[in-house]
């Protein structure tokens, strides 16, 4: 079977150098307060890997080194001790989740009551439509690998709790309403009949 060639420029394509990664700039909102922030996003959500812009577009993997990988995306979240994201779940897609430093608490369904204390190089993968949170429970920063599979993760696919929209308001009356203009979602959970 022939194989193909590929030369180092276009590999460099294809080539995500730590160091150079930056937040994503959905992250950035200077008119929400971090503690609004830190209740749906990790405290740094380094894009590595995001969607070839036929297979979706989306803001949550913007500015990814590498564009297209089969469907996936990958991103490093970085945590402070005790951040992490709020309760949501992914509607038609995986979140495999792999410690790269420190130790984090995975927290699933939709009151979180059921968790696991993951260590470094340790991996789980939560399937579509259960909920899920993570959070830094080490004594330092943290870095987590975070990879989306099997659909297409955008603004469609994922949704917070009520109790996540409830945390943010704490912050700042109708703070949520930021988020819910980007096209984040807070009915996680809630049956529709």
């Amino acid at each position: 079977m022939k194989t193909k060639h590929i030369s180092v420029e276009e590999m460099d394509k294809r080539i995500s150098k730590f160091r150079k990664l930056k937040p994503l700039s959905i992250q950035q909102d200077a008119n929400i307060p971090l503690e609004g922030r830190d209740v749906v996003y990790a405290r740094e959500l380094l894009s590595v890997i995001g969607l070839d812009p036929r297979e979706g577009n989306t803001p949550i993997n913007s500015g990814a080194p590498i564009i297209g990988a089969g469907g996936i995306t990958m991103t490093h979240a970085k945590c402070p001790p005790g951040q992490g994201p709020g309760l949501h779940n992914h509607i038609n897609t995986y979140e495999t989740f792999t410690v790269l430093e420190g130790q984090f608490e995975v927290s699933w369904n939709d009151d979180g009551s059921d968790t696991i204390i993951l260590e470094k190089f340790d991996t789980i993968s939560v399937p579509p439509g259960v909920c899920r949170s993570f959070k830094n429970s080490g004594k330092t920063d943290g870095l987590l690998q975070v990879i989306i599979s099997g659909g297409v993760h955008d603004m469609n696919d994922i949704a917070f709790t009520p109790a996540a929209a409830d945390k943010i308001n704490s912050v700042e009356p109708r703070l949520v309403d930021k988020f819910k203009l980007v096209g984040f979602k807070f009915n996680a959970g809630v049956n529709k009949e």
